[in-house]
């Protein structure tokens, strides 16, 4: 099977983040990147088919110079080959434009199966797989916790989690695209080979050229105004006294200060 893997990489979650000067994004100073960790269950899934049904593994990454670390991870891992579209005309792309960029790509990328995580863990859009989708005209399930391929290799079925913690059981031809959620399986370590083999293996960097993407096909549908953190956290109130004193006080607070009751 060909299975291509949608990598994005995304600041550490334990990375203290700091707003530019422009207010239209994060500073990257000091920032530590990491692969987006849905992601990584995409990642892993796609080997554990390849495992099973044998073919190929193709990680295809949009993002600066920077992410190669993390696209070297995923090879490490035991991913074959990636491609990496790296121009600055795909800076601080949206979802849409980003989807478009993707699929311009995909277009020389053979694939049965495409896997993502569920969503980026840095801004929490939830959109690029669902877009993506729509333009490849191809079937998707989203938060997905297990997947089955057919042993014919003609269709999928998956377990996604819906409100209330409760599973739904999707069934879906091929190809498709499938977005991981934690749970679908427990993402591998690299290992030492994997890494050295990892070295050798092909990353092939494409342009906005290279895709054939006119710049104003590119224009985002979304714009940023400003950045900035939530306000703090009010200090909380602890009232004194006997258990009906403080009942008292609380529904006098919630009813007069707070206008809850």
């Amino acid at each position: 099977m060909n299975i291509v893997v949608c990598l994005k990489q995304v600041p550490d979650t334990e990375t203290k983040i700091q707003i530019n000067q422009g207010k239209d994004g994060i500073s990257e100073e000091g920032v530590k990147f990491v692969i987006n960790p849905y992601d990584e269950y995409a990642i892993e899934e796609s080997l554990r088919i390849k495992e099973k049904f044998g073919g190929e593994v193709t990680i295809l990454c949009l993002g600066p110079e920077r992410v190669t670390e993390s696209i070297r991870t995923a090879l490490a891992m035991g991913a074959d080959k990636a491609v990496h579209l790296c121009d600055p005309a795909f800076e601080k792309l949206d979802s849409y434009s980003t989807a478009k960029a993707l699929s311009m790509a995909l277009k020389n990328i053979p694939f049965d199966i495409i896997l993502t995580g569920k969503q980026g863990v840095d801004y929490d859009n939830s959109q690029v797989f669902s877009v993506l989708a729509e333009i490849l005209n191809i079937p998707q399930v989203s938060v997905v916790v297990g997947l089955e391929i057919s042993d014919d290799k003609t269709k999928a079925i998956a377990k996604r989690e819906i409100e209330a913690g409760g599973i739904e059981i999707v069934e879906t031809s091929l190809p498709v695209i499938i977005a991981a959620q934690k749970g679908l399986n427990e993402p591998r370590y690299a290992s030492l080979p994997g890494i050295m083999k990892a070295k050798k293996k092909e990353i092939k960097n494409l342009t906005l050229s290279d895709l054939g993407i006119p710049v104003d096909e590119l224009r985002n549908k979304i714009k940023l105004i400003n950045f900035g953190f939530p306000p703090p956290r009010e200090a909380g109130k602890i009232i004194q006294g006997e258990a009906i004193e403080v009942a008292v006080e609380l529904a006098k607070i919630l009813h007069q200060e707070e206008k809850i009751i």
